[in-house]
């Protein structure tokens, strides 16, 4: 059987889970996801304060009394908190990959943080690791639960058919 690392991702958090041989004695059930770690983001974690020194943005006030709008580029370095999430994630991914003989990859991510992702991880992972996408946000879900959805989208198999 092939090895299967399936990555659920959302702008907060990233969990990655194996397809293991099920071990119930359930004739409906051939395979089962086993979650191996996760990891969160801790821009997204942060709020208000203590992210930024100013909660408003885009205001200035003078001397005066008048206020001035600028753009303070929070959007810019929101963007570089989720690059580098991806970056992070992106390492676990090949660490686990390397560590437990992946030979398939399905990352499950919402679209923005999917964008990154390839942008980040595809020139890291070898080239004989087969990588299928599915654009969702699974995160909050059970592992049987996503088994369940990622089975009835035909990304995972059921009944002990080798993926």
């Amino acid at each position: 059987m092939n090895r299967c690392l399936v990555t659920v991702i959302n702008g907060s958090k990233a969990r990655f889970l194996t397809l293991e041989p099920s071990d119930e004695l359930d004739l409906d059930s051939g395979f089962k996801l086993v979650e191996q770690n996760s990891i969160s983001n801790p821009a997204k974690e942060q709020q208000g304060k203590e992210l930024w020194s100013d909660t408003k943005t885009g205001r200035n006030h003078s001397s005066s009394g008048q206020t001035h709008a600028y753009d303070d580029h929070r959007q810019s370095h929101l963007d570089e908190y989720e690059r580098r999430f991806a970056r992070t994630t992106a390492d676990e991914i090949v660490k686990l990959s390397q560590a437990q003989h992946i030979q398939q990859l399905l990352l499950v991510a919402e679209p923005k943080i999917l964008g990154t992702l390839r942008e980040t991880v595809m020139s890291l992972l070898p080239s004989n690791l087969h990588i299928q996408e599915l654009t969702k946000d699974l995160c909050k879900l059970k592992p049987s639960e996503i088994y369940g959805y990622l089975v009835s989208k035909n990304l995972l198999p059921y009944r002990g058919k080798a993926p």
